[in-house]
């Protein structure tokens, strides 16, 4: 999944009365974006609304990472500056609760309350639908919560209101797996967000329905692993992710569907076929590799090969010939040789990926891989990002050179940066400006690439609608 920090809008101003405000702000993945969403609807019933500025907040919640090196340092940094604003707060005669949730509090634990004495409550991903009790309980103590609970987290969390949707835009995360069996050995995951579990059919079905009733477009469902979604339907069926995306395409107003992320072991004919199938189900695949060499993918745990990766690449675009792929990278991974990076540069060579996203390894404590000897000197894990991230955005913008002239539909999700001006998203989950006074955002309209830019197409829309 993709890196970044995302603070969630709020409703209201600072300095203004009014009810309590809560601050919440998640970095890292997809997941994190909807885990920060459904932290917010879990504690609107207790009188909380969202607030985009920390400094107005009388609870502020960072939403961790894990993935990606020296997350811990990052949160201990920020909570640097949370706990300055705890005190200016207090001053003023403000009170402040602070939580950290998600992965590093999963992995810290307790830890966290010994370091930062300004943290309240740490509570763990699968725990944070118990938010308002361990708020409560924060008033007089301060609490961890890092269990792995029995009871099932998305039946507790409340149905987000329609307004609120609405405020949220025309696409819309939906988890349907969490957690992983996977066990790659770089990798922290399993040890924090747990076993593979899928939801119900029948719940992730509800919860599109009420978002297509409060005018989401485009749902895209997420999981750690969500091809490896195996849930249960009506009649107690296990459904597979192809099998899901034909129920969620009958719903009516969904016109887009997307996912991620993937594994190669869990690519299944079924899924493939869904792609060629089903017009809602977008032609856009991020599917992780990793490494190019046999070797690295064994020590990685990963237990496929680059021939049958190159192979379920092979498979899908036959289903599909237009497919846009994506995958992630990690160069310098305990005793990778340079004729083993020459091997990823090869596979990157052999597919074209029309984007990626690629990191340096970096030891995880308490994945098998931090304990491995041979690690790649930083230095040649400098030289060989930059040489793979050269190659994967050269890549890219060939890709995106390729779409001017075509004729694609344009989901249109917000106003863009300038008057008349409307941004949105390609079927290959390009970012698309136009410039267009009657169209709405929420339409899907036909549109001409008429220009790339550096980090978005240009075009013009053209007279036929393709989806109103």
């Amino acid at each position: 999944m993709q890196d970044g920090d995302i603070e969630r809008s709020g409703a209201k101003s600072a300095g203004e009365a009014g009810p309590k405000k809560v601050f919440v702000k998640s970095y890292g993945c997809q997941m994190n974006v909807y885990d920060a969403q459904r932290m917010a609807d879990v504690l609107a019933p207790e009188g909380y609304v969202e607030t985009a500025t920390m400094e107005d907040a009388d609870l502020v919640v960072l939403n961790t990472c894990h993935i990606r090196e020296k997350a811990a340092e990052k949160v201990y940094s920020e909570l640097g500056r949370v706990r300055v604003l705890k005190q200016e707060r207090a001053a003023q005669g403000a009170e402040t609760k602070v939580v950290v949730a998600g992965c590093v509090a999963q992995a810290e634990g307790a830890e966290i309350l010994k370091r930062a004495s300004v943290v309240d409550l740490v509570v763990g991903p699968q725990s944070y639908h118990r938010l308002p009790d361990l708020v409560r309980a924060a008033k007089s103590e301060r609490v961890v919560d890092t269990e792995f609970p029995v009871d099932d987290k998305f039946s507790a969390l409340p149905q987000p209101a329609k307004d609120k949707i609405r405020t949220r835009g025309v696409s819309a995360f939906v988890t349907v797996q969490e957690g992983c069996d996977k066990f790659c050995t770089f990798c922290v995951v399993p040890y924090t967000r747990g076993a593979e579990v899928s939801r119900p059919v029948a719940k992730i079905l509800a919860d599109v329905a009420a978002l297509a009733e409060a005018g989401v477009r485009e749902v895209s469902l997420l999981g750690q692993n969500v091809n490896a979604f195996h849930g249960e339907d009506e009649a107690g069926r296990s459904i597979t992710l192809g099998g899901l995306f034909e129920r969620i395409a009958r719903i009516p107003g969904i016109a887009r569907i997307r996912y991620t992320t993937s594994h190669p072991r869990d690519m299944d004919e079924e899924l493939i076929a869904a792609h060629r199938d089903l017009p809602q189900l977008m032609p856009y695949l991020h599917l992780p590799v990793q490494s190019g060499s046999d070797r690295i993918l064994d020590a990685m745990n990963r237990r496929h090969t680059a021939a049958e990766y190159l192979s379920i690449i092979e498979r899908v675009r036959a289903a599909r010939p237009d497919i846009a792929l994506s995958s992630d990278f990690i160069v310098g991974f305990p005793g990778e040789t340079d004729a083993e990076f020459r091997d990823t540069m090869r596979l990157v060579e052999t597919v074209g990926f029309a984007s990626a996203f690629s990191f340096k390894y970096s030891p995880r404590p308490g994945t098998p891989a931090a304990d491995l000897g041979d690690q790649v000197p930083e230095e040649v894990k400098s030289d060989r990002i930059h040489e793979l991230q050269d190659l994967l955005v050269k890549q890219q913008r060939a890709f995106n050179a390729a779409t001017v002239g075509r004729t694609v539909d344009v989901l249109l999700e917000k106003p863009g940066r300038h008057p008349g001006q409307l941004a949105g998203k390609s079927p290959y989950l390009q970012a698309v400006q136009i410039e267009d006074a009657e169209a709405r955002i929420g339409d899907i309209v036909r549109v001409e690439i008429t220009a790339p830019g550096s980090n978005s197409l240009f075009g013009r829309r053209i007279e036929e609608t393709a989806i109103a």
